[in-house]
């Protein structure tokens, strides 16, 4: 088969998500690879998500991955006071008691990826469209909506509400996304000015800058970031959340040296980014 039919087979073929795991996640791994999954023997970093997704299905993850029930798990783990604060948790977005929350807050799916409603003033939400737009989200399932994540197949969709988070001095949060194997962070993917000048990159345990970062298309941070006040202690959580795992990315958020805990991810970009150079794909 040429590659460019091959290529047009696996484009096709990657969009049916009703396919069996073991089947589908060679053709989602090559689509966005261009190489060719072993199954048997993954050695990539997305490769070995791609495994992860067919192979490691212990329960708890469904509720780790779920953004309302982690919220127990954080809290016997590490404790309540580093979960944000929690305004209502909803079935339907027609049920939103808007008049009850502050000016601002934030609006999240817990059973999806990337489906939050940021609302910094409460006056300018147009309710009607925010209720059409979570209706829709409620409707999806993430599991045939990306590759497969097996982990959201089985959450109950719900709206999770909570406090609208701000660093003093800062215009947007600074995202710590620690990637832990075999229940030790390994390093931080740091994110900072995602909606204006969106800037990233790698740093270890000790805050130093590593020769890799997640894609090639955004810029890098500058290794005179500022470590922050509370690193050591995120660090930490990260252990005892992400103990017993083989993989688990950890995302957390440091607010005026405070920590506060984001989510849980088991699947990085749906295995569709890769790190860069990409000779750091097999060294991670």
């Amino acid at each position: 088969m040429s590659h460019t039919i091959r290529r047009f087979a696996v484009r096709h073929l990657r969009k049916m998500r009703f396919l069996p795991s073991k089947l589908y996640v060679h053709f989602h791994y090559e689509y966005f690879s261009g190489k060719k999954f072993n199954i048997k023997d993954p050695r990539d970093f997305n490769e070995k998500i791609e495994w992860y997704k067919v192979f490691y299905r212990p329960p708890i993850l469904t509720q780790l991955a779920d953004k309302y029930e982690v919220r127990p798990y954080v809290k016997e783990k590490i404790g309540e006071q580093y979960l944000n604060e929690l305004y209502a948790v909803y079935d339907r977005p027609e049920e939103i008691d808007f008049d009850s929350l502050p000016n601002k807050f934030v609006i999240k799916a817990n059973h999806t990826n990337g489906h939050n409603i940021i609302v910094e003033d409460k006056k300018k939400l147009d309710k009607q469209r925010a209720v059409k737009k979570l209706n829709k989200w409620l409707g999806v399932n993430q599991y045939y909506r990306r590759g497969q994540e097996w982990a959201y197949k089985d959450i109950k969709p719900k709206l999770v509400i909570e406090k609208f988070l701000e660093q003093e001095g800062q215009s947007s949060l600074i995202d710590y996304k620690f990637y832990c194997f075999n229940g030790t962070p390994k390093f931080v993917d740091v994110h900072l000015d995602r909606e204006d000048d969106h800037k990233q990159s790698c740093f270890d345990m000790g805050f130093n800058l590593l020769p890799f970062r997640k894609g090639s298309k955004i810029n890098p941070l500058s290794s005179q970031i500022i470590k922050p006040t509370n690193f050591e202690e995120m660090v930490e959580i990260s252990k005892t959340l992400a103990h017993k795992l083989p993989f688990v990315r950890v995302d957390l958020y440091a607010i005026n040296g405070k920590t506060i805990f984001g989510e849980l991810t088991f699947y990085p970009s749906d295995a569709r980014k890769h790190f860069y150079p990409t000779k750091y794909n097999r060294a991670i």
